[in-house]
C-alpha cells in the first residue's frame, strides 16, 4: 500500500492616458448613477477572458493592487481597480451604503463592457474593511456572474454575511494574519470563513506570537494607526509569496474551472470526521449526489484526504470500513488512477479477487491513456510510478496460480 503525502449603472468611459504599452494598463473615468466620477484603471489581458473588479481598503487607494493586477493580466484576465469615493484621485467624501451600490454596480458594468472580458465569468476581491464590504456585496446583487471571491483582513455585513452562509457554489479565498494593526479583523475574518457555505473555500492564516493591540478602528480615523504590514494589500510586502497564491486562485476559479476550486480539508472537515469516526459514507455519499444535482462538478472533501481515512481503516484491520471509503472517493473522483488502486487495495483485502483485479487493471488504464492527471491532488511522474508499482504488484499476485 503507498504512502501518502499532501468576483448597471449609466457610465461614461474617458481615455485620460496610458501608462507603458506592455502593461496594457489605462487610466479611466467611470461615471456612477448619481454623476459621480471614480477614477479606476484597467488593466486588459492580451486575449478574451475573465476579468476581475478588485475594491481597496480604507487607508489605501487602487494603486495597492498595481502589482497583482499586471500578474493577473498577463495570465489572461482582464482587471479593473477603482478609488472609492473620497480615496485616491477619486474626489468628494466617502460615501454611504446607498453609494457603494451605486458605485460598485458602475464599476462591474465598465468591466463587463470591454472587448474581450467574459461578462459571465468575473471574480472580486476586496481589502480591508470597505473592500470587503464592497466586494462581498457586489457578489450578492451579481451572483450569477461572480465565480469567485478573494478576501483579505475585512468584514461583512449581516445581509452578506447571510448570503455567503446560502451560497454553496461560491469558491472563495479568505486572507488574514494575526499582526493586522485593526484587531479583531483576525477574528471577524476566520468567523467569516467557518461562516461560507462553500466546500472550495480557502483561508490563509498568518500566525504571530500575539496579536497587535487595539488602538483604533480602521474605518473612522486611519491616521492614529501607523501601518506596519498586516492588514490587507499591505501583507503583499512582508509575504511576497501572497501574490502568487493569489494569482493562482484566480486562475484557478476562472481560467481553468470557473467558479470551481479544490475542496479544503478544513471546511470539508465535518464530513471527513463524520465518515472517520462515525461510519458515516452513507450520509457523505447523499451529501455528494444533492451536491451534484445542483452541480455537476461539485466537491465535498478533497480525494488525499478521504485516501487518507481509508487508508487508515485498512491498516487498522477495518477492511469493510475501508472498502466504503474508497468505494465513497472513487463515485467523488471517477476520473483518478490513484482512486482505482485504492479501491483495489481494499478489494484485495477483503478477499475479493475479481474485483480488486478489475479496479487495478482500471488504474492501469487511466495511467496510460494519459488523458487525466493520476489523481486530483498531483500528477508528478514520481507518483504516476508509484501507482504504476503499486498496481503491477497487484496484478503480478492476482495473476499467480492458485497455490503458488
Amino acid at each position: 500500500m503507498k504512502q501518502l503525502t499532501l468576483l448597471s449603472a449609466a457610465l461614461i468611459l474617458t481615455t485620460l492616458s496610458a501608462e507603458p504599452a506592455q502593461s496594457q494598463a489605462r487610466i479611466v473615468d467611470i461615471k456612477s448613477a448619481d454623476g459621480t466620477v471614480l477614477k479606476g484603471t484597467y488593466f486588459a489581458a492580451a486575449k478574451p477572458g475573465p476579468g476581475v473588479l478588485l475594491f481597496h481598503q480604507v487607508n489605501r487607494t487602487r494603486k495597492s493592487w498595481d502589482d497583482l493586477a499586471r500578474q493577473l493580466s498577463a495570465a489572461g484576465i482582464n482587471v479593473l481597480t477603482v478609488d472609492g469615493r473620497g480615496h485616491g484621485e477619486t474626489g468628494g467624501s466617502e460615501g454611504k451604503v446607498k453609494s457603494w451600490a451605486l458605485d460598485q454596480d458602475a464599476a462591474l458594468q465598465f468591466l463587463v463592457s470591454q472587448p474581450g472580458v467574459n461578462r459571465d465569468i468575473i471574480g472580486l476581491g476586496g481589502a480591508g474593511v470597505l473592500g470587503v464590504i464592497n466586494a462581498t456585496q457586489t457578489a450578492h446583487r451579481h451572483s450569477a456572474q461572480i465565480k469567485c471571491l478573494v478576501l483579505l483582513s475585512g468584514e461583512a455585513l449581516r445581509t452578506e454575511l447571510e448570503f455567503l452562509h446560502q451560497a454553496t457554489q461560491l469558491p472563495g479565498l479568505y486572507i488574514v494574519s494575526d499582526e493586522d494593526e485593526y484587531p479583531p479583523i483576525g477574528e471577524a475574518m476566520q468567523l467569516l470563513y467557518a461562516n461560507a457555505a462553500s466546500p472550495a473555500k480557502k483561508l490563509v492564516h498568518y500566525p504571530a506570537a500575539e496579536e497587535a493591540p487595539w488602538i483604533w478602528y480602521e474605518v473612522f480615523d486611519i491616521g492614529k494607526v501607523p501601518a506596519k504590514g498586516g492588514h490587507g494589500t499591505d501583507l503583499f510586502k512582508p509575504r511576497p509569496e501572497l501574490s502568487g497564491i493569489i494569482l493562482r486562485w484566480f486562475v484557478t476559479t476562472l481560467l481553468k474551472s470557473p467558479g470551481h476550486a479544490p475542496a479544503d480539508p478544513i471546511a470539508a472537515a465535518p464530513i471527513l470526521n463524520d465518515v472517520e469516526f462515525d461510519g458515516g459514507a452513507a450520509r457523505a455519499e447523499q451529501k455528494l449526489r444533492e451536491a451534484r444535482e445542483k452541480d455537476p462538478q461539485a466537491q465535498l472533501w478533497p480525494e488525499i484526504s478521504m485516501t487518507t481515512i481509508g487508508e487508515g481503516l485498512l491498516r487498522d484491520g477495518r477492511t469493510k470500513d475501508s472498502l466504503e471509503v474508497m468505494k465513497l472517493n472513487l463515485l467523488a473522483y471517477p476520473d483518478s488512477a490513484d482512486a482505482e488502486d485504492n479501491l483495489a487495495d481494499a478489494y484485495l483485502a477483503d478477499g475479493q479477487k475479481d474485483l480488486a483485479k478489475q479496479h487495478a487493471e482500471k488504474a492501469l488504464a487511466i495511467l496510460d491513456a494519459h488523458k487525466v492527471p493520476a489523481s486530483s491532488w498531483t500528477d508528478t511522474d514520481e507518483y504516476r510510478g508509484e501507482i504504476r508499482r503499486s498496481v503491477n504488484k497487484k496484478l503480478k499476485k492476482l495473476n499467480e496460480p492458485a497455490g503458488s
